[in-house]
Parts: structure tokens; sequence; C-alpha cells
């Protein structure tokens, strides 16, 4: 009798199975029968690249602002001195440290008048 229930079980582990995937949403596609069917829509995470680029935008941006607004000499002084700090405020000035699209961006700032 229990080998009669066997056949069922699978059956039924596979509809909960494809419930529990659907979740996410569903798919309706039409087959060449013209029934149409739902599948699971599969999710794969991505990593936000866009948002990635628009922080690092975002502090290039405002180092400049900064370097612009400070001055060339005032800035790379207020940078040397985080640097001799503790560790964190070291790795805070190695951020800050005005490279060349800093000052790019400072000397443009200048320009417009900010």
């Amino acid at each position: 009798m229990a080998l009669a229930h066997a056949p069922f079980e699978k059956r039924l582990r596979k509809i909960i199975r494809n419930h529990n995937r659907m979740a996410n949403g569903v798919v309706h596609t039409m087959r060449k029968d013209g029934l149409i069917v739902a599948k699971p829509r599969i999710y794969n995470p991505r990593f936000p690249l866009r948002g990635l680029v628009l922080l690092i935008a975002a502090a290039f941006l405002f180092k400049g602002y900064i370097y612009a607004s400070l001055g060339p000499a005032d800035y790379n002084s207020r940078v040397a001195a985080l640097g001799e700090g503790t560790l964190i405020e070291q790795a805070g000035a190695w951020m800050m440290y005005a490279d060349i699209a800093t000052v790019y961006i400072g000397t443009f700032m200048n320009g417009l008048g900010l």
C-alpha cells in the first residue's frame, strides 16, 4: 500500500517545490499547443554597479569642492595633519589625498566661481 502512494508523494513534493519557487513571481509563457504555463521567475541578485559608480563620482565631487574652497596649500596641509593621526585618520587621509581627478574638479569649480 505504501508503494501506491509513492508517485503521489513525489508529485506532491514537486508541486510544493514549484509553488515555493514562485514566491519571486511568475512568468507566463505559451507553449506550441496553446497552453499557457506559469513558470517561476528566477531571482538573480545583482551587484548595484550603477550605485557604486555614483557613490565614487559623488566622493570625487565632494573632494573637488573641498579642494576648491580651501585652496591647494591649506587642503594639502590638512590632509597631511590627518595622516599623522590614528589608523582610521590615516585611512581617511589616504582617501582624501589630492589626486589628479580632485585637482581637475577643484580647478573646474574655481573657474565656475563655486
